[in-house]
């Protein structure tokens, strides 16, 4: 069996956090990088956080080179029309609207090769939904990488009805060239981790509203008591309260009533209490 080896040219359709993440993290494996950002402002901020984050994994031991040459493997460009021809992988990140999703999925697909893999990371849309967008299906699938990208172990591979063995096969095989393990998961609402953990979120924030106890307290439960790596309420805070009120509100239109989102995160949200991003959250934060 060959060893993998990284895809030599990506193509990462938004620079927020997650696209960042996912631009480092295959700029470290070898890959050279194209990020989609709107205008300049948004495409320097792109390449200011994989500056940051490339500065943090080398401080830490965690580069093999100095953190500018990687960073020489990033480009930015400012529509999907100005990806590479021969890109073998396409990473849309944009943030979890499915209007907004398919249209540049679809964008996409016209701009690059046919052999061209393309993935969305969303963390719980419908990968079916989003391949009705395109012409070409079978090339479709989801990566859904977890915050922050370069730290993390785990990508979540949502595979949807149309999705074609091919395709997974090289998802599998650059998941593995970025040194992070594999799930694999059929396409169903939340798959398998976003599911799980808003279904540990809500209940803790429940827990909060209903007065049992601080967050500090939930989260040392599940911290000391279960070995989680933090507990369900400051995970939250560092996921954003408005996107785990997003998700919660699609899980329960597609799954009902166990997924209902506790009034306290919509009035949190509604004050602009988003978590870490914001300063405060169930936490505050510097």
């Amino acid at each position: 069996m060959s060893t993998p080896t990284a895809p030599a040219l990506v193509g990462v359709i938004g620079g927020g956090r997650m696209g960042a993440g996912i631009a480092q993290s295959f700029a470290t494996a070898g890959s050279s990088v194209t990020v989609v950002e709107s205008g300049r402002e948004a495409s320097a901020a792109a390449l200011g956080r994989i500056a940051t984050g490339l500065e943090r994994a080398a401080e830490r031991g965690k580069l093999g080179e100095p953190p500018e040459r990687v960073l020489a493997r990033v480009s930015t460009v400012e529509s999907v029309d100005g990806l590479r021809p021969g890109t073998d992988l396409v990473v849309e990140a944009v943030p979890e609207d499915a209007a907004l999703k398919a249209g540049v999925l679809a964008a996409a697909e016209q701009a690059v090769d046919g052999t061209t893999v393309l993935a969305t990371n969303t963390s719980s849309l419908s990968v079916a939904e989003l391949a009705s967008a395109l012409k070409v299906p079978s090339r479709f699938l989801g990566m859904h990488f977890f915050n922050p990208v370069p730290a993390s172990e785990l990508v979540e591979i949502v595979v949807a009805p149309d999705t074609s063995p091919q395709a997974v096969e090289s998802a599998l095989a650059w998941t593995r060239v970025l040194g992070k393990k594999d799930v694999v998961v059929r396409d169903s609402p939340g798959f398998a981790s976003s599911r799980l953990g808003l279904a540990l979120g809500l209940e803790a924030i429940r827990m909060v509203e209903d007065g049992v106890a601080e967050p500090e307290a939930i989260d040392d439960a599940m911290r000391l008591g279960y070995k989680h790596p933090m507990g369900p309420l400051r995970l939250t805070d560092l996921v954003g309260l408005d996107v785990r009120l997003a998700i919660a509100e699609y899980l329960h239109a597609t799954l009902g009533e166990r997924f209902a989102p506790p009034q306290l995160l919509r009035d949190k949200v509604a004050r602009g209490e988003l978590g870490r991003k914001s300063g405060q959250g169930f936490y505050t934060w510097q």
